[in-house]
């Protein structure tokens, strides 16, 4: 990966939540460019032990981990391994999160809905539960594990991964619209409750991307984009969709204590202009 910023990050210890995943992969390979120590934790083991493989491969310091963050005990047993494998956590990267159909109607306005679709009246609660608790106490809990390691040192950086959901919900996904809504006003809570203890807060909030959980949303099998696409790139005053490697300078430099010391809860989009077009 060609990283957008020079950042050196040699000898930090950096804990990566849902690296299994194409957004927060490159996040751990970026950091592990930087010098940092790598820590990448996913539900998918095999995921993030190839990511460590290859980096290793490369000259890189990283190690892969099996953490369901929605386990408490789990993410202290991975936090014993991490701090006895790397040293004690410096930057803590909330990125495993996602969405589920059950939390997901099939059609935009409830006019439109058809006999037989999935409409607002049917969300089952424990699909809406399951899609908050994955996005907001997949958060939560995991800070609460590797946070305390920066309490400790009295410094620290604390990265999560919201969305533009958060400030405009978008049609259909409802749960994940407001658990991300939820993940960026938690990161201003965050920082104000550890403003006294030298650990910042911050969030991004990608735009558009696609990746393989969406692409058969954004994309119909002869390569032309979807309705909903089309949608979406109409009200983007650039008319794209934002790359993986593109959060990769936000995310670098965010967690900067050099470069960043005195930016805390603050949540920042990085959405090809998505939220300054108004459609007109």
């Amino acid at each position: 990966m060609n990283l957008p910023l020079s950042i050196d990050y040699t000898g930090k210890v950096v804990v990566v939540t849902g690296a299994g995943g194409l957004i927060c992969g490159a996040m751990a390979r970026a950091f592990a460019q930087c010098g940092a120590k790598v820590a990448a934790l996913d539900l998918n083991e095999d995921a993030v032990k190839a990511l460590a493989n290859e980096l290793k491969a490369e000259g890189y310091i990283c190690e892969g981990y099996k953490a369901n963050v929605l386990d408490p005990e789990a993410l202290e047993a991975v936090r014993a391994a991490v701090n006895a494998d790397l040293g004690p956590c410096d930057i803590l990267v909330n990125g495993a999160g996602g969405n589920n159909p059950r939390a997901t109607t099939d059609n935009e306005y409830h006019h439109e809905a058809k006999e037989g679709g999935k409409s607002f009246f049917d969300l089952v609660p424990d699909g809406v539960d399951f899609v908050f608790k994955l996005n907001f106490q997949g958060t939560i809990l995991p800070t609460q594990a590797f946070a305390k390691d920066m309490v400790e040192t009295k410094s620290g950086c604390i990265l999560n991964i919201s969305s533009m959901n958060s400030y405009t919900p978008l049609t259909k996904i409802p749960a994940y619209s407001a658990a991300k809504a939820a993940i960026s006003n938690f990161t201003q809570w965050l920082a104000t409750h550890f403003a006294g203890t030298g650990i910042r807060c911050n969030a991004i909030a990608p735009g558009f991307l696609v990746s393989a959980q969406n692409k058969a949303l954004l994309y119909n099998e002869d390569g032309t984009p979807t309705a909903r696409s089309a949608k979406i790139l109409n009200g983007t005053p650039t008319h794209r969709f934002v790359d993986a490697d593109e959060l990769i300078g936000a995310t670098l430099f965010l967690c900067d204590d050099r470069s960043a010391s005195a930016i805390t809860g603050v949540v920042l989009p990085v959405d090809a202009g998505f939220a300054a077009y108004s459609g007109v």
